[in-house]
């Protein structure tokens, strides 16, 4: 799974790259196919089959503004002050890696910035609780006390995962909760952590696309996500390429 995880990353890093003020999110759904392909993964997500939606159509789901997950990629070009969730996997020798981030797209106000800012901080801190001894609901505990003093939105309706030969397995690890209760983390787990956080309200909504989730009061989202292996010595992000954790993470959570 380091593998798939570092093939992931180093496709992300393209697509952190890619955004521009004038670029469609066709064109970076093209962009990363190819590098999925040139490094000898399959899209994840093409053609992934939940419930009643029919397969998603796309390789990345390309979440823009009010879209919180899932958004289907268009032609139409991003602009100054819009904020872009990208959520994307890919299959590697037969293991899967899931990773999302949110960039702003040009110049966008203090407040949206510290949303940005805020939802990553609060996924470093709830994967420093992934480790051996603790439980599922320290991981939610330290997103959600972290993200609540800000008065954001905590998306309850959509959380992390398990993953490894499948894209989503059991255990459910959501972006709340309370200490020490839920599961006991183990060594050999792998889960996805992925806070989605609003500016606004929390409340979200479907799209009549069966896919794309957006807030129900329009308000802007963010979502940051990585794949963690539960190691003995602690968590390890798999889809981080070294030197990209934050210095404030870095002490606390390996890559």
């Amino acid at each position: 799974m380091r593998q798939s995880g570092q093939r992931l990353a180093e496709v992300s890093a393209v697509l952190r790259e890619a955004v521009r003020v004038g670029v469609s999110t066709m064109e970076l759904d093209a962009i990363a196919e190819k590098a999925i392909r040139d490094r000898g993964g399959v899209p994840s997500f093409k053609g992934y089959v939940v419930g009643s939606a029919g397969p998603f159509p796309f390789t990345i789901c390309a979440s823009v503004n009010e879209q919180v997950v899932h958004g289907f990629p268009s032609e139409t070009p991003l602009r100054d002050g819009d904020v872009i969730s990208i959520d994307m996997g890919l299959v590697y020798g037969g293991y899967h890696s899931d990773c999302a981030f949110t960039l702003a797209v040009g110049d966008v106000s203090e407040d949206v910035q510290r949303l940005l800012d805020v939802t990553e901080r609060s996924l470093y801190l709830g994967v420093a609780q992934a480790k051996p001894g603790n439980r599922i609901g320290d991981i939610g505990h330290a997103v959600q006390s972290f993200v609540k003093p800000h008065k954001f939105g905590i998306v309850r309706e959509y959380v992390g995962h398990g993953i490894g030969r499948l894209l989503h397995e059991p255990p459910s690890v959501p972006n709340y909760g309370k200490p020490r209760k839920g599961l006991l983390i183990k060594p050999g787990w792998v889960i996805a952590i992925e806070p989605m956080i609003t500016i606004g309200s929390a409340k979200t909504e479907v799209l009549d696309d069966g896919w794309t989730v957006v807030t129900r009061d329009r308000s802007l989202a963010a979502h940051f996500e990585h794949t963690v292996a539960v190691t003995p010595r602690g968590p390890e992000i798999l889809t981080a390429l070294p030197g990209t954790v934050p210095d404030y993470a870095s002490a606390f959570v390996g890559a």
